[in-house]
């Protein structure tokens, strides 16, 4: 058995969320938060990182030893995502590092053999449905839309993914059409059930996202997932798309929904960003703000939750969106909780009322932790 299979069944077996591998240590588990060394698997040398990191590589693209040399030459790291023997689906990273420890004479890699660490993760097996991933169920209602623009947006490991993951399956599971992902990397694989799914990946299938976005205009889609939206062409492209007719999920790094929205905008130059503005006034369908908190619930095993902000772009925001009066956008969500938004304090107060989680830690997530404050003593 390869070590790499090694390493898939431990992390299996243990129900780990993330594997890492440095040089001159043993692998090392994440195991309901926690991170612990297997020192029953021996210390790692640079020549089996390199082994590792070929295999997984091939694993997902059928290329090797040549190619992974190039790719790192590029940036000094990479991404993908591979499918284990027995189904489970991880998400990697390969990275260039510096060896802070030293093998001597047990350390037989080739000069020429670059100091790697990888960090694996292990996805969810299975699509789950928008109430078992503590979702509110008003999400649904993005998944029929016919066109437009959906953002989810959210800090590196808010759940993004996972979140358009489900609402893609949902789409797939109710309608007939053409969805055509792209992502860097692919790591939740649909397949097609009633709709027909293409999903193509940045580095294999594209060189960037932008050129695989306009050549998905040419393939007849009805639904498009842009993994991420960050450069100026990219977004100018995806509400193109939105404006043509097609229905398009996204993800951006912003905090809240307001930051979204500007994080949009301030990519394009000033003499731009007024018509930008009215763009995306008119193709913008919602957007989705997500974190991940910890349960603090002591009657149930220790999991993730996530806590949501939900903007509908009604004729009233899409006016305020339209003339930069963000600062106004917050009014319109705390009141249009009947329309299907909330905030976050709104969201946060939920959790809090349900026993998911403390005050303090509802006060240390907002905003504006006056308004946790006055719901809670109204409640």
């Amino acid at each position: 058995m390869a070590f790499l299979d090694v390493l898939f069944s431990g992390c299996e077996e243990r129900t780990a969320s993330d594997i890492h591998l440095a040089p001159g240590l043993p692998p090392f588990f994440r195991v309901r938060g926690v991170l612990s060394p297997d020192l029953k698997l021996g210390l790692l040398n640079r020549q089996m990182l390199f082994d590792i990191a070929s295999d997984l590589l091939f694993r997902m693209s059928g290329r090797g030893r040549e190619s992974l040399l190039t790719l790192l030459s590029r940036r000094g790291s990479f991404d993908g995502a591979c499918t284990s023997a027995s189904g489970g689906r991880y998400r990697f990273n390969i990275f260039q590092c510096q060896s802070m420890s030293a093998f001597g004479e047990n350390d037989k890699a080739d000069g020429n053999v670059p100091s790697l660490g990888i960090a694996i993760r292990l996805l969810e097996s299975r699509f789950r449905s928008l109430e078992e991933l503590g979702l509110p169920a008003r999400l649904a209602d993005f998944c029929k839309l016919k066109d437009g623009l959906v953002i989810v947006s959210g800090a590196t490991g808010s759940g993004k993914s996972t979140t358009l993951a489900t609402l893609i399956d949902r789409i797939n599971q109710t309608r007939e059409g053409h969805i055509i992902t792209i992502e860097d990397p692919v790591e939740y694989v649909h397949a097609s059930i009633r709709s027909l799914v293409h999903q193509r990946q940045i580095g294999i299938d594209a060189m960037s996202f932008n050129e695989a976005l306009v050549d998905s205009l040419r393939e007849d889609p009805d639904i498009i997932l842009v993994g991420e939206i960050r450069e100026q062409e990219t977004i100018r492209t995806a509400i193109t798309a939105a404006e043509t007719g097609h229905l398009v999920f996204t993800t951006l790094h912003a905090g809240d929904c307001v930051g979204a929205v500007e994080r949009l905008v301030s990519v394009f130059s000033s003499g731009e960003q007024d018509a930008i503005r009215r763009q995306v006034s008119l193709v913008l369908k919602g957007i989705v703000a997500q974190r991940l908190l910890t349960s603090e619930r002591t009657d149930q095993p220790r999991r993730r939750i996530p806590v949501c902000e939900i903007l509908i772009n009604t004729p009233a925001v899409a006016n305020l969106i339209a003339t930069g009066k963000s600062a106004q956008i917050y009014s319109a969500i705390e009141t249009g909780n009947a329309l299907g938004m909330q905030t976050l304090e709104q969201d946060l107060v939920r959790l809090c009322q349900a026993r998911e989680i403390s005050r303090t830690t509802a006060l240390a997530m907002a905003r504006n932790p006056d308004v946790i404050r006055s719901q809670i003593r109204a409640r």
